[in-house]
């Protein structure tokens, strides 16, 4: 089992102070990589690495948005020079405004796009050039979704851009298989999580989303850590250009 071991690797997950992000920085980090979360509140850092310390984890964290290119820069050589060389990168950092399609905003289409697929794009081509430049033969790991191989109700614009992350991940994965840089996505299905709550509140979406996942139950953050912990380790080492479904059978319907 020693190849899911990350000692010695160093990780980087942008949106890593909460929710999914936080969960896969813990993953990580019991796997024994150091872990650089990064997140655009110092308080929201602070709160994550103090968790993630008392669980036992090597974690640290800046302040970054992602959505600006030379702060991405920024984080990749402030990270080297604390810590070498990013070994795994996971681009976790994402949004959704979601409404009918007929009922899209512009200003809701850029936001979702400029973060999920934008910030997400560069993020991991400026991990890939790093990677590349100090020879590791790295892991990228996308974030991406269910709805990023399905359509669903009020969703077509959280849809349009996880697809795009599921296309832009295949074609870099292809071009970077020379480096020995391995891209794939993680695609979960609804996960509880705080930012999840206030849907999950509601009876009729719970229904919904229990009924649509032929196992019959939602997904839980520590149902991803070994997912994360097998895409950024050895163990995956054939794995590129992949999608793997952490859906509870969703879009196996």
């Amino acid at each position: 089992m020693s190849d899911f071991d990350l000692s010695e690797r160093v990780a980087v997950v942008t949106g890593g102070n909460s929710g999914i992000g936080l969960g896969i920085a813990q993953g990580l980090g019991e796997a024994g990589a150091r872990v650089m979360i990064c997140g655009r509140r110092d308080a929201a850092n602070d709160a994550a690495i103090e968790m993630l310390r008392s669980a036992g984890c090597d974690a640290h964290s800046i302040v970054v948005d992602v959505t600006d290119r030379d702060q991405l820069s920024a984080l990749f050589t402030y990270t080297r020079e604390k810590f070498g060389p990013v070994d795994i990168l996971v681009n976790n950092a994402g949004t959704a405004r979601h409404s009918a399609f007929l009922d899209t905003e512009p200003e809701d289409f850029d936001l979702v796009m400029g973060l999920n697929v934008r910030a997400a794009y560069f993020a991991a081509q400026a991990a890939a050039r790093r990677m590349a430049e100090a020879g590791i033969a790295g892991s990228i790991i996308n974030i991406s979704s269910q709805m990023g191989h399905v359509g669903g109700p009020e969703r077509a614009l959280y849809c349009a851009s996880k697809h795009a992350m599921e296309g832009f991940t295949k074609a870099m994965a292809i071009d970077l298989a020379g480096t020995g840089i391995r891209a794939n996505t993680l695609c979960p299905t609804f996960i509880e999580t705080p930012m999840t709550a206030p849907f999950f509140e509601k009876p009729a979406f719970r229904e919904f989303v229990k009924a649509s996942i032929p196992r019959g139950t939602v997904g839980t953050l520590e149902e991803l850590m070994g997912a994360v912990v097998f895409l950024a380790s050895d163990a995956s080492t054939l794995f590129t250009g992949s999608a793997l479904m952490a859906d509870g059978g969703w879009t196996a319907r």
